[in-house]
């Protein structure tokens, strides 16, 4: 149950991310307020992960997917650009995640 947590927490910090970004500079009510519910109910997530999966290792798949998630929001929804040296890197990024489960 503990992976479940973790991986719920991870995509609702890839929300929070997103929100965040929408919120411009906290001026804007609705995406603050979205933000504000995602990112207390990923901690809340990683909260109960933490119960089941050692701190460190929950903690690195909680950022990695974060991060992996919020790079492919931002190239999809953004604009942001993608070069081959990001994609290599985030693949890395999400083959040590897979690795963390593998050896957790």
């Amino acid at each position: 149950m503990g992976w479940t947590f973790l991986v719920i927490a991870g995509f609702l910090e890839i929300g929070f991310t997103t929100f965040l970004k929408l919120t411009e500079g906290f001026t804007k009510v609705v995406p603050t307020v979205i933000f504000l519910i995602f990112s207390m109910l990923s901690f809340w997530f990683l909260n109960r992960a933490i119960v089941h999966i050692p701190l460190g290792v929950a903690y690195a798949v909680w950022t990695g997917i974060g991060a992996a998630g919020t790079a492919c929001v931002g190239v999809y929804f953004f604009d942001d650009q993608m070069s081959a040296w990001k994609i290599f890197f985030l693949c890395n990024l999400i083959g040590s995640i897979v690795g963390l489960k593998v050896l957790g």
